[in-house]
């Protein structure tokens, strides 16, 4: 299994290197790498782990024209082409469905142990010093305002609705970012989002003082 493991990490950096910063291969590799600190003190199969963590945005809705499904169908084929034995490649695409968050009144989907902690994983990526960089990184790639305080916040209710949401970066602070921590399902996500979230909170308390002085 490590030269499935090998062949994925290959495929996944060549894919992603080019990606903007939001999204590159840097953070996948952040992910994968929460999810095994996670794994220490949660249990599961690392190898599952490590490859749904590699292999978690593949095909992410928000670079694929809005299509939560095609990830998981994408990660399956692409399992199947290197040999992975089915069971696997199965359990894998399971996990990558139910990773990425789907709006605010939207429940996240149950799922084994592993997808507990690879989505908990990707989520600590997205909060803290380095999610607000990833904020704005992914909003400058969609030329975004950085705040428009006529345009508040919006709690949406499907995933469909949260995809096609095209608000300026701080509102995603209140739409999905401060959302995270309560939604951790790990003992030591928990933990180290409780952190990464003061400091979200203390960037906005700061970012609003300087918005107006």
């Amino acid at each position: 299994m490590s030269h499935l493991l090998s062949q994925v990490e290959q495929l996944v950096k060549t894919k992603f290197m080019d990606q903007e910063g939001s999204h590159d291969w840097h953070h996948i590799d952040r992910v994968r790498k929460n999810a095994l600190l996670l794994q220490r003190t949660s249990g599961g199969d690392p190898l599952i782990i490590e490859l749904a963590a590699l292999l978690h945005d593949y095909s992410d809705h928000k670079y694929n024209g809005g299509d939560f499904e095609k990830g998981s169908q994408e990660v399956y084929e692409l399992l199947i082409q290197l040999h992975a034995p089915e069971p696997l490649a199965h359990k894998i695409a399971q996990i990558v469905s139910i990773v990425s968050y789907k709006g605010a009144g939207v429940n996240d989907d149950c799922t084994i142990l592993e997808g507990s902690i690879v989505r908990d994983a990707d989520r600590l990526d997205a909060i803290g010093a380095i999610g607000i960089a990833r904020a704005f990184a992914f909003g400058g790639s969609r030329n975004r305002a950085l705040y428009d305080p006529s345009h508040p916040p919006t709690l949406h209710e499907s995933k469909e609705a949260y995809a096609q949401d095209k608000s300026h970066t701080i509102n995603h602070f209140y739409e999905k970012l401060l959302l995270l921590k309560d939604r951790m399902e790990t003992p030591a996500a928990k933990q180290i989002a409780a952190q990464r979230h003061a400091y979200m909170e203390a960037f906005l308390v700061q970012f609003m003082q300087e918005w107006n002085p």
